[in-house]
């Protein structure tokens, strides 16, 4: 019964899955749950906990305790065991015997030149460096699905076009054909016109198998299977998102040096390495360490009893050690130098990180202006090119204009309607990219 009702909680599950129209946040939440790249990362994360609370339960003592039981053969043994039972006296000679011994011994190192404490912040910062990586690896899904999202509205519009294209050419195919029949128009002509829609036919094909790859790219990275249903909400960009105010460089760039996990990453990979450092020096120094331990015997060949010979046996001991390095064949020295040279890389490290940070925000930056720019002069020929056109068309049905000017009028439309959507979801990537490199969540 249980496993019925799992069964179609999970077709439920499906079919509300397959039936929704996915808006951007949607996408990114899925796949903030599901994508197994981020699942890993976290297992990572997870990995480098378990190292650090490993480092911290070696601040204390250990304690370990013993145990060895043995059977042996004395095969010319000769010396007999005597013993008395009721009056009787009895001997033997036990050539088979048993021994066992008992222990439990402690240690607990004092003092390595701060080592181990140190060796504990180090870990604490790979915890952390680990967690900024998990961050990363979000961001740079967030970063991909939008761009997917983007190109899937903008396809899908260019979709529409292709296909308004492709009914216009259709119907310049048939009034071609009614000018033949009339003689007005040679069948070269109209084989041109045949030609302008089979090529229309052929762009719409193309759109369409270029939005299904970014849909199957999309669904990839939410880790939806391959047969599953899957579209997105493409009422959720307008004309107007597009000319809206574009962010300051500077005011983003200076949020993302805060904010962006990249540039937390290489900070905190400094401060390991100096923490590096410490360790490697403290190879120089002694290091102190307590022992402590106790420990009993027992043996068939003894004629005492069990409980006799672990209090005869017993034994107990404690002390204190010392190691000085003296001549290490320059593993300390060689130790130092390397964790120089690693906080070297990491400052060099965190200036390329800034300045990569910094030019892929003036990238976003620049894209967003120009296509902006670009967007509002292409909505401007658009409208100019689609009055020319309507008009080219009204003569070419009167018989007033060739085939070639309304070709080459169609062909002018055409390329003003992609330029403007190509800039107008291009300005809209770009923006939402650097509200997000400002903190911001992105939203179409």
């Amino acid at each position: 019964m249980k496993k019925g009702l799992l069964i179609l909680a999970a077709m439920t599950t499906l079919t509300v899955t397959a039936q929704q129209k996915w808006t951007l946040r949607d996408c990114i939440d899925y796949a903030m749950q599901n994508n197994i790249t981020l699942k890993q990362s976290q297992l990572n994360k997870q990995t480098t906990t378990e190292t650090r609370k490993q480092s911290q339960a070696a601040l204390f003592p250990s304690l370990s305790g013993s145990t060895n039981q043995s059977l042996g053969y004395k095969p010319w043994l000769n010396t007999s065991i005597s013993t008395v039972n009721n009056g009787t006296v009895n001997t033997s000679v036990h050539k088979t015997y048993y021994n066992g011994t008992y222990g439990l011994n402690a240690s607990w190192t004092v003092w390595n030149g701060n080592q181990n404490h140190n060796q504990v912040k180090a870990n604490k910062l790979s915890e952390q460096q680990a967690e900024l990586t998990v961050e990363q690896t979000a961001n740079t899904i967030q970063e991909k699905i939008a761009q997917l999202y983007v190109q899937i509205l903008y396809q899908t519009e260019a979709i529409d076009v292709c296909r308004q294209s492709l009914e216009t050419s259709q119907r310049n195919e048939e009034r071609g054909r009614e000018l033949v029949e009339v003689g007005k128009m040679s069948k070269a002509d109209l084989a041109q016109l045949s030609a302008q829609r089979a090529t229309a036919e052929y762009d719409l094909v193309q759109a369409e198998s270029t939005l299904a790859n970014y849909k199957l790219q999309l669904k990839q990275q939410l880790e939806i299977t391959g047969d599953q249903s899957f579209d997105i909400d493409v009422t959720a960009a307008n004309d107007q998102q597009a000319l809206t105010t574009i962010p300051a460089m500077t005011d983003v760039y200076e949020q993302a040096l805060l904010l962006r996990p990249e540039i937390k990453n290489t900070e905190l990979a400094l401060k390991a390495s100096e923490v590096q450092l410490k360790i490697a020096k403290a190879g120089h120094l002694p290091t102190i360490s307590l022992t402590g331990g106790f420990g009993t015997s027992t043996s068939s060949n003894n004629s005492k009893e069990w409980g006799q010979q672990v209090q005869t046996n017993f034994d107990a001991s404690a002390g204190i050690g010392v190691s000085i390095p003296i001549f290490d064949q320059r593993k300390a020295k060689t130790a130092v130098n390397k964790a120089n040279i690693q906080r070297e890389l990491a400052l060099l490290d965190q200036q390329d990180k800034q300045k990569k940070l910094y030019a892929t925000i003036e990238g976003f930056w620049l894209d967003a202006q120009t296509n902006q720019q670009k967007f509002r002069a292409a909505s401007a020929t658009v409208e100019s090119e689609q009055q020319s056109y309507d008009l080219l068309q009204e003569q070419f049905n009167l018989g007033l204009k060739n085939n070639v000017e309304l070709m080459t009028g169609k062909t002018s439309l055409l390329k003003a309607q992609q330029n403007k959507l190509q800039s107008k979801y291009l300005t809209i990537l770009n923006q939402q990219l650097l509200r997000f490199y400002q903190g911001e969540t992105m939203t179409i």
